[in-house]
Parts: structure tokens; sequence; C-alpha cells
């Protein structure tokens, strides 16, 4: 089996957790919801900080939730995240979506947000997905598309860092314009047209505690992150054009009309 060649390009720095411990199953994994049944097996792929994987967990309480992560340093804040929300129906392991060690037919539910952006081979993951779902089950998958997002203003420099990002995450292996092409990867991976459900989601950040709080980690990820260290050691940013990006995000965070889209592409898989 191929094993997972793309570089996770933000890692797990505080400025990313910020965001990812933000994400909730009604946030990020809606339009999942009304499949799941109190009794269902679900494997939640590049779980994170675990967040949305015990809010699935508590969706299913006479069944059994695996989060699974290939970064195993955030999985300890996973165990916790659930701990404290008092979930005793979830695991978490570490492990690759490229060769998933797990058998055939092993789920009902196999949930992967923001996932396939950032991997090497999505159509082989979906291979490996579609494989441990037992038949009748459901592989459902949700990822951002950077070229659709948009904001108002047009501060100088959020076109700059738009563009720096697409640069860096394809030169690390990945498509951040993932959203758009889901449906495109189920097909090759096999599933047929009429059992897949193809819909998409937004998130939007508008009030003055929204954009501060988008802005000011997307400020922090643009310096301190592993992006940053990326998108300097390989070549597509200077230190300096870098702490220029973060002050525009600031700028931007600052404007009274300032709002921000993001799009999303989302499939539901019938195997």
């Amino acid at each position: 089996m191929p094993q997972e060649s793309a570089v996770y390009t933000h890692g797990h720095h505080e400025s990313v957790l910020r965001s990812h411990t933000w994400r909730t199953a009604a946030n990020s994994a809606g339009y999942l919801l009304d499949s799941l049944k109190p009794h269902m097996r679900v494997l939640d792929i590049g779980c994170g900080p675990g967040t949305i994987t015990a809010d699935l967990a508590a969706l299913v309480p006479d069944g059994q939730v695996t989060g699974l992560e290939r970064a195993p340093e955030v999985l300890d804040q996973a165990r916790a995240t659930a701990a404290a929300r008092g979930v005793d129906n979830v695991r978490f392991v570490v492990g690759d979506v490229h060769a998933l060690d797990f058998p055939d037919d092993a789920f009902c539910v196999v949930h992967a947000h923001q996932v396939l952006q950032h991997v090497g081979d999505p159509v082989q993951a979906l291979r490996e997905m579609r494989r441990v779902t037992k038949p009748g089950g459901i592989v459902a998958v949700r990822d951002s598309d950077y070229s659709a997002m948009t904001w108002y203003p047009e501060v100088p420099g959020m076109t700059d860092w738009l563009q720096l990002y697409l640069r860096v995450a394809r030169a690390n292996g990945g498509e951040p314009d993932a959203g758009r092409r889901l449906h495109a990867w189920a097909r090759r991976a096999g599933f047929a047209p009429e059992a897949v459900t193809a819909t998409a989601g937004t998130w939007c950040y508008r009030t003055p505690e929204e954009r501060a709080w988008w802005s000011e980690l997307w400020a922090d990820r643009t310096v301190s992150s592993s992006y940053a260290r990326l998108a300097v050691d390989g070549g597509h940013a200077t230190e300096a054009e870098l702490r220029r990006i973060a002050e525009a995000w600031r700028a931007w965070g600052a404007e009274e009309d300032g709002w921000f889209g993001i799009l999303h592409g989302e499939l539901l898989c019938r195997v």
C-alpha cells in the first residue's frame, strides 16, 4: 500500500489548534449528522485535537468512535477533550489514511474533515476509506477550497497571502482547492455517481469577535507555524514578506466592514 508522501502544511502550532478546537460536528459535519444512528461504529480520520470526534461519539452512544491521526503528538489533547466531555465510547490511534490498519467492512461511517486537501494521493485515501466501510455504510468527506475563499474589503497583502498559500500547499504535495475536486476523486476511487451526494457548506466570519479571532490566528500562523517555516525553507517567501502578510491579516481584521467566506465541498458516498 502507498504511504503518505505529502507534508502537512499547517502543522500543530497553537495558532493552528486555535482553529481546529473551534470545530464541532455541528459547524463542520452538519451534512452527515442526519445519517448517524446510535449504534454506529465510526472512524474519524484526521481527528486532530478531537473536538469533532468527541461530538460524534456523543451522537452514537451505543456505538464506538475511533479517531485516527497521523501526528501522535496531538492525540493527548484529543484524549483530554473526550475525557472532559465524559464520552467513553471513543479511542484514538495513529495511522495513515493511504493504508488503514483495519479489516474490510469495519465501520458504518468513515469521516474525514479537511484531510484530502493535505494528502499525497486523495484517490487512494478514498479507496481505503471505502474498503473499511461496510456495505450500506457511508464515507463522508468535507474539504475547503482556497481559491474560492473570498473577503471584503480588499486589504493590500491579502491576495498575496492566498497566492503564497496555494504555492506552499502544492509544493508540499497537497491540493488546496480540494473542495471542488471531491466528487471527481470519489468517482476515480470507484464510487458510482448515483451513490454520491455532493453538497457545499460555508463558514463565515463577520462580527468583530469573529474577525479578531480569524485574523489573529492567521497572522500568527503566517509567522510562527510550520507553514511559515515551509514557506521560507521552500523559497516561496522571505520572513519580511511573511511579516507583511501577517500585518495584512490584522489590517483586514480591524476593518469595520470586514467579511470572510469559506466554501467547502461535501460528499456522502454510499458503499
